[in-house]
């Protein structure tokens, strides 16, 4: 009997406890004609808050009625009540929005708000950092003139760069763009391959076409490179020049030797940025040589005027099947490597 007493006594303790740390919340909103962009199609945006937040949501006229975890609830209210203070500001919103808060509220530690994620302003789309580590990012391309981005793939490091790139072009910061790779595949040997020079580097280059032409209207893209103040260009072509009153961007930087690294670092002239991105997992270089990429961070690290950001599988931010991926072969690695 006393054994069947207490626990009767901890069940409802438990079940006390659980009722205390569960909320409901209804949170209003004044303008029913805003409601469709907050909830998403099929109210997919608040699919996405009680995935992320282990939270029940749904709307019932103009409110929203939150039910769950007190601290979910609360960070489900906070970024709810931000997005639509965007969509009132005419800004449009979508899934990565809501990810990008609960990723900057979860990992810095704060709620949501509309300072803490960093963002960059294009003609076309205004990019908003998703990430913690994608703010480190901008914020440091906003602040120095050489920025390492370093990390897996889908961590936005490319796209975020163009994006930057883009900015300062429009806002009259630099006079041209040169993006660059080096053309691995073709060994750097590009003469075998049929039509003019573009047609023969495209194929290699063809993200960083990708991502211009996200940022910026397509006749702009196209009426730039065919003037030259937007140049893509394999990394060979580099040697020899200075490129100044230029956003400069070098994509794929794990596949540089240390003498390719060196060179083009060396390229920086005045009034310049420089971007260099890579994944150090991700080498394509011949047996026997040295990557770049880290070498050159290591070496400049500390190195006034000069920032490296680097990029985690939490960073990954194109869909969650590809975040378990580069988890699963981070984990592999490590397990390599002990």
């Amino acid at each position: 009997m006393t054994a069947t007493r207490g626990s009767a006594v901890a069940s409802s303790a438990r079940s006390q406890k659980s009722q205390a740390a569960s909320k409901r919340i209804v949170v209003p909103f004044e303008d029913n004609r805003l409601l469709p962009q907050l909830l998403g199609e099929y109210d997919s945006h608040l699919s996405l808050l009680e995935d992320r937040l282990g939270v029940g949501a749904h709307a019932h006229g103009n409110v929203i009625i939150l039910t769950g975890p007190e601290a979910g609830c609360d960070l489900a209210r906070s970024v709810l009540e931000t997005l639509y203070n965007r969509i009132a500001k005419g800004e449009p919103i979508s899934s990565g929005d809501f990810d990008g808060l609960i990723r900057h509220a979860r990992q810095g530690g704060e709620k949501p708000s509309a300072d803490g994620q960093a963002q960059i302003a294009t003609r076309r789309r205004v990019v908003k950092a998703r990430t913690p580590a994608q703010s480190l990012y901008i914020r440091a391309l906003e602040k120095v003139d050489l920025v390492f981005g370093v990390g897996p793939a889908g961590t936005g490091k490319t796209y975020i760069a163009v994006a930057a790139a883009a900015q300062a072009l429009e806002r009259g910061q630099v006079e041209r763009i040169i993006l660059s790779r080096p053309a691995v595949e073709a060994g750097e040997r590009l003469g075998f391959l049929p039509g003019d020079m573009r047609e023969k580097v495209d194929p290699y280059l063809r993200p960083l076409y990708d991502a211009l032409y996200d940022v910026l209207p397509p006749e702009k893209v196209e009426r730039d490179l065919e003037d030259g103040i937007i140049e893509i260009a394999p990394l060979a072509f580099m040697r020899g020049r200075t490129l100044s009153n230029a956003f400069v961007i070098l994509d794929e930087a794990q596949n540089t030797s240390s003498m390719q690294m060196k060179m083009f670092l060396t390229r920086l002239g005045e009034r310049s940025k420089m971007v260099v991105t890579g994944d150090p997992s991700q080498i394509d270089l011949p047996p026997g040589i040295k990557s770049g990429l880290e070498e050159a961070v290591g070496l400049l690290d500390g190195v006034p005027g000069i920032e490296a950001v680097r990029f985690a599988a939490g960073d990954v931010v194109r869909r969650d099947l590809v975040a378990k991926i580069v988890e699963a072969y981070e984990a592999a690695d490590g397990t390599k490597k002990r």
